[in-house]
């Protein structure tokens, strides 16, 4: 085996957008992009494309895809170069939200599901292109899996590494993944007309979700549950490429942790501002989010305002408390006893059209544990279920009108090397049978006002809005 990878630093730089462009064509594309650099949060981004294997899981059998996923892991391990970013090889990809009743004892009802998405898949990926942001670096990082063989390994890492130059330099054939020739496939979820957006529909109306919400309000005083999240999903027929989609998404609602993937039967577009979960080393860390409220870019002072008020909201901090509980409880099941901590509490962070509340949690792993020890323990994850998450999780199957897909699952990477990070699905439209759809929902409790749930769930959804529509159409509706 190879000791060390192929490594060639791109000098200059290229941007991390035009190395997508140049590999968007390849079957199953895949960006980490940290559109909104933070600090600590968007150091680093990866393009990959073109995985030497897939691993797909039906929903009628996702375990056996989750345990080849984590066979293949462990066949297969390469040791980190340091100082290059820390995705260099290995799988990356999406688990959907469903994914988590299967590890749950107690039968959970199903959705309707019309976007037939599969409940994982992820690529193998032996050529990995990956951006330190800090240093204004870029590299190509090809491993040679799956050859054993040294020399042959060898062989394969120079050629694979001599064609993903080959396309970075040339322009690849226009993509044009939707809107297909013919109609968009039927809704299985009622799409009533929205009146906040002429293309949109939703599964819910408005009284619909009131009505909703207010039904898990009564849950939580009959003492069901202390919080759930109820989403509604909204939709609009697909107007160009997924590609082109993520671009302007990118832009108009830049995201630490946001992300495309190509799996073939849906595209996934992300701007999530959530972390799921990240291992380095033996140290794992997640960052819910929990509070909202919309900025006002244009009144300094009342954006100032709405943040002060988010900060001091007895009603959002408690929300992200019990969150954070429960996030320490799923890490219990895999780090060293008295390791957990919590150096973040409700710290407030802003982003393009919200400000939230978010706190972090970290714990130190137990020896060995891998992929499916931990999406076994923390799948799905708290902040989009409630609290407690197996009952809560059942209320949103009994309220919501369709399975959510991939919305609220987790996309992202784990290395050969053992480094990993995955994000929520949040802020995200999934692509599929001609349609755009995004969900968007909110945390309710005790004290939720149904018609303030509603508005927030289009507060979070105006970076999306903005990103539908092409610049052309947008162009030909002002003339």
């Amino acid at each position: 085996m190879l000791n060390v990878p192929m490594v060639e630093e791109l000098s200059p730089a290229p941007e991390p957008d035009e190395v997508f462009r140049s590999l968007r064509h390849l079957p199953g594309c895949i960006f980490l992009d940290s559109a909104r650099r933070v600090p600590q949060l968007g150091g680093y981004s990866f393009v990959a494309a073109d995985p030497c294997d897939w691993i797909v899981s039906p929903p009628q059998d996702p375990v056996a895809g989750l345990d080849r996923l984590s066979r293949r892991l462990q066949a297969f391990h390469v040791d980190t170069i340091p100082d290059l970013p820390p995705f260099q090889g290995g799988a990356a990809g999406f688990f959907a939200y469903d994914l988590g009743r299967i590890f749950e004892p107690t039968v959970l009802p199903h959705a309707h599901d019309d976007l037939h998405a599969p409940q994982m898949a992820v690529g193998l990926y032996d050529v990995v292109i990956g951006f330190d942001h800090a240093q204004s670096r870029a590299w190509i990082i090809s491993q040679g899996y799956p050859e054993r063989d040294p020399i042959k390994q060898r062989i394969r890492a120079e050629r694979r590494l001599r064609e993903f130059r080959l396309h970075m330099t040339t322009a690849g054939p226009s993509v044009a993944l939707e809107p297909s020739s013919s109609a968009p496939s039927a809704l299985l979820a009622p799409a009533k007309p929205v009146t906040r957006h002429p293309f949109v529909v939703s599964d819910f109306t408005e009284s619909e979700y009131l009505a909703a919400v207010q039904h898990a309000i009564d849950y939580v005083h009959a003492g069901d549950i202390f919080q759930v999240n109820i989403a509604q999903r909204l939709a609009c027929p697909a107007m160009d490429s997924a590609t082109e989609l993520y671009l302007r998404l990118r832009t108009a609602n830049p995201a630490p942790f946001a992300a495309y993937f190509d799996a073939g039967s849906v595209q996934i577009m992300s701007a999530s501002p959530e972390r799921f979960w990240r291992i380095s080393e033996n140290s794992i860390e997640t960052r819910p989010i929990k509070g909202t409220r919309p900025r006002s870019l244009d009144r300094p002072e009342a954006d100032l305002f709405a943040g002060t008020e988010l900060r001091e909201s007895a009603k959002d901090r408690s929300e992200n408390i019990m969150i954070v509980d429960l996030l320490r409880n799923d890490l219990a099941r895999l780090c060293l006893p008295d390791s957990i901590h919590v150096p973040q509490l409700c710290q407030l962070e802003t982003y393009a059209f919200v400000q939230h509340l978010v706190s972090v949690v970290t714990g130190t792993l137990r020896p060995n544990v891998g992929i499916a020890e931990v999406v076994r323990s923390t799948f799905p994850g708290g902040s989009i279920t409630g609290a407690p998450k197996v009952r809560a999780m059942q209320i949103i199957a009994e309220l919501e009108h369709a399975a959510r897909g991939p919305y609220c699952g987790s996309l992202g990477y784990w290395g050969w090397n053992g480094a990993s990070d995955w994000n929520l699905l949040i802020r995200t439209i999934t692509a599929s049978r001609g349609w755009w759809h995004f969900p968007v929902g909110g945390g309710i409790v005790a004290d939720s006002d149904p018609r303030h749930e509603l508005d927030e769930t289009w507060h979070k959804a105006e970076g999306l809005l903005r990103a539908l529509v092409p610049q052309s159409q947008r162009a030909m509706g002002r003339k």
